[in-house]
């Protein structure tokens, strides 16, 4: 199990949000007021896996929604479930 700092996380998940960029996962606008329960909140996706060798650190970091984030999972890949076919 990897112990994660709450404090740097908290600093990572606000400078990814700051701008409030599309999902990294499929281009779509992420809607950054709903609860984070809902399937179309913001979560912070490790771009490489932690459980495949990828840091916590914020270049390892990108917006998703939490929908796209679970069907991503552990894999290396990174699915582009783009939906809209307008971004490549």
């Amino acid at each position: 199990m990897v112990n994660r700092d709450t404090t740097i996380r908290d600093r990572h998940r606000a400078a990814i949000a700051r701008n409030q960029p599309p999902c990294a996962l499929c281009g779509q606008p992420i809607d950054y007021r709903l609860p984070h329960t809902d399937p179309g909140s913001f979560v912070v996706d490790h771009i490489t896996p932690l459980n495949r060798g990828g840091t916590d650190t914020l270049a390892n970091k990108q917006p998703a929604h939490r929908s796209c984030n679970r069907e991503k999972s552990d894999r290396l890949e990174n699915p582009i479930i783009r939906t809209s076919g307008t971004l490549k």
